[in-house]
């Protein structure tokens, strides 16, 4: 996608970029996604660097994740107890059915009123700075891409199964507003 993005003839001078969530990494660090996005979209098409609200990853969690809401706040005139509304939203979902960064169990599922938080994840063994659910479920669109044989029983319980964000944290996805992408093998799931 971020390729196809690099080739579009957009002008990505009135697009401003936010990350949903960020691995607790420098930005030069293999598993950042901001790397991922630099080198193979934001570069070569030459994104205007005003535009692109990074993650600062590389500092604490905790103060990269309050640093991360306050430029959400500049950028869309919020204020304390405000949450953020994204045109669109790309989310993917996990073999667990995490998205974002919200990992199956995590408490902040639950949280209806935060906008950004950094979680350290357990299975990953590191902090996560990520976006919370009033923020997903405000955004006017979303879109979550679902890849890989891997994700059918989770798409399958998310889908079909009961609803239990905290097993499924991807349920918290709104049904209105979202277009599900899946590849051929996940697609094996409906």
């Amino acid at each position: 996608m971020y390729a196809f993005f690099a080739r579009t003839k957009i002008d990505w001078s009135s697009v401003h970029l936010f990350w949903v969530d960020e691995r607790g990494v420098p930005p030069t660090d293999g598993l950042s996604n901001f790397k991922l996005a630099n080198e193979t979209w934001l570069q070569p098409a030459q994104y205007p660097a005003a535009n692109i609200h990074r993650v600062k990853a590389e500092l604490d969690a905790k103060d990269a994740a309050r640093l991360y809401e306050a430029d959400m706040s500049a950028w869309f005139g919020t204020g304390a107890g405000e949450i953020p509304q994204f045109d669109v939203m790309h989310l993917g979902m996990g073999p667990d059915a995490h998205t974002a960064s919200l990992f199956p169990g995590e408490p902040m599922i639950q949280d209806t009123k935060g906008v950004v938080a950094a979680l350290w994840v357990e299975k990953m063994h590191q902090f996560r700075i990520t976006v919370l659910p009033a923020v997903i479920a405000a955004a006017r669109n979303r879109v979550v891409l679902v890849a890989g044989a891997d994700k059918v029983p989770a798409l399958q319980a998310v889908w079909k199964g009961a609803r239990d964000p905290l097993k499924y944290p991807s349920q918290i996805v709104p049904k209105e507003g979202t277009e599900w992408f899946l590849d051929e093998a996940a697609a094996k799931a409906v």
